[in-house]
């Protein structure tokens, strides 16, 4: 077997029992030599199995005495409740809480918990510069030209080999490119969408999203929403009558962070499939994965062409460029009628920068770092909010993405605690921007993308003494 697969499989096997529970914090593993007498491996590959778990930070090294499960895997608060949204459609936009926040984007002098994205320390900035370069010298005229009205076809071609990973199997002619993922999503309300119909969403849901339906005269109808499994399929067969289409983020969701099992995106798919109800899939966070394999997406069961399956490299790659996609299926010649009138092409140099990074292997290399650092991240949050944060915090438990979610005792208001949080030069991002509804005033959505550091923990700490203060 190959060395790189073998060490590989043994840190999976050993991560996996101890996220089950088989293996307990502070439990005492194998040493190297008895690693090596079981597995049949050299001391070399059983160092790297010990050096790819302690990445993840699942096991801790103590000197003279060998390797143990972490022990900040045993601070498991609370899972926070399901949410109970009315199954009435509602538009009570937070608009003004909206804009306070996405506000602070750019500012130096803050610590922002608030934007859901990666910081610039996380990124492979000097090389995805000299892609840039490359491509100016590549493209015809110098990538001043229009591309053809699809998009970038080494970039199609990309995508579609990655989504191998998940069962996508695309074409490159299956594909569209946008300017990134909200105008991806923005293409498929306005061709599935006309003002008057209902969309059925998460709740909590991504505001931008919101923010998109409403502005579009599109009335939005709330789901209940598990943390960790995603939106309840009962509640979804309920509301079946009154809704016009459906879009959904089975995969680490902002806020929540919650990633639905793949029985249910199977019977999502089947449910509205019959139902002749557009599913539009936003992916942006599903290869953001802590686990050893990548998630499948509702898109996977798609036979009939019924899902418009929309991502971007804008949560793990550069925000900035402004790169997205979509898998359109039977709604493509729509799709493509939109983007010539609202954008004719994608930005060409950027388009074939990406093209090439991917190409190159330096993306797929770039997510394994990117990976660990957010899932070390999530585990340093969930521990220093133990330690500091009011009795009775919950906090979600991701498996991915860029999210954690934070429910405090009702009488803890985040909206009052956004406003000492920014004297103090932080940006948190308050529940109640996540809802157009009357919901989640006590709790939070905080970004795990920040490079971890002792700033990063006092500010985090900072933010559980303001919250006893309120």
């Amino acid at each position: 077997m190959n060395k790189e697969f073998l060490y590989t499989e043994i840190a999976n096997g050993i991560a996996s029992q101890i996220r089950n529970g088989i293996l307990k914090a502070g439990d005492k593993l194998p040493s190297v030599r008895k690693l090596c007498l079981d597995h049949q491996i050299s001391m070399n590959t059983a160092k790297r199995v010990f050096l790819e778990l302690e990445s993840q930070s699942l096991v801790d090294s103590k000197p003279q005495s060998g390797y143990f499960v972490s022990k900040i895997l045993s601070v498991k608060l609370p899972l926070p409740e399901v949410s109970k949204p009315s199954l009435i459609a509602n538009n009570d936009e937070p608009d003004e809480l909206i804009n306070k926040i996405y506000e602070n984007i750019g500012k130096k002098d803050l610590t922002i918990f608030s934007i859901g994205i990666p910081s610039g320390d996380l990124l492979p900035v000097a090389k995805l510069k000299k892609e840039i370069i490359n491509a100016t010298r590549v493209l015809k005229e110098g990538g001043t030209e229009y591309e053809e009205l699809q998009g970038n076809v080494k970039l199609r071609r990309m995508i579609a080999v990655r989504s191998l990973q998940w069962g996508g199997n695309f074409h490159e002619n299956d594909l569209v490119t946008t300017n990134g993922g909200m105008n991806a999503l923005s293409f498929c309300l306005m061709a599935l969408g006309k003002p008057g119909d209902t969309i059925a969403i998460e709740s909590p849901c991504y505001p931008g999203i919101l923010q998109l339906a409403n502005g579009l005269g599109l009335k939005v109808l709330e789901l209940p929403t598990h943390p960790t499994t995603g939106i309840e399929i009962e509640a979804l067969k309920k509301v079946i009558p009154k809704i016009d289409l459906c879009l959904l983020i089975p995969n680490y969701n902002a806020p929540l962070g919650s990633c639905m099992p793949d029985e249910n995106k199977k019977e999502v798919v089947r449910l509205l499939s019959e139902n002749g109800i557009p599913l539009i899939e936003d992916d942006v966070y599903g290869d953001l994965y802590f686990g050893p394999n990548r998630p499948k997406c509702c898109k996977s069961f798609d036979k009939e062409g019924n899902v418009l399956y929309c991502s971007s490299i804008s949560k793990t790659l550069a925000p900035g460029y402004r790169v997205g996609w979509i898998a359109p299926g039977k709604y493509k010649n729509k799709i493509l009628k939109l983007k010539l009138l609202h954008s004719t092409s994608s930005i060409s140099i950027v388009n074939e920068a990406v093209a090439n990074f991917l190409k190159s292997g330096k993306y797929e290399k770039h997510l394994q770092q990117m990976r660990k650092t957010l899932h070390n991240n999530y585990q340093n949050y969930v521990q220093t909010i133990a330690e500091s944060f009011p009795d009775g915090t919950r906090t979600s438990r991701p498996q991915g993405g860029l999210s954690l979610w934070v429910e405090f005792d009702k009488s803890i208001k985040t909206t009052e605690l956004y406003d000492l949080a920014i004297r103090e030069n932080i940006s948190i991002a308050p529940g109640r921007m996540f809802t157009l509804q009357n919901q989640f005033e006590n709790c939070m959505r905080l970004c795990i993308g920040l490079p971890w550091s002792e700033e990063t923990q006092l500010k985090l700490r900072q933010v559980g003494s303001l919250a006893k203060r309120v």
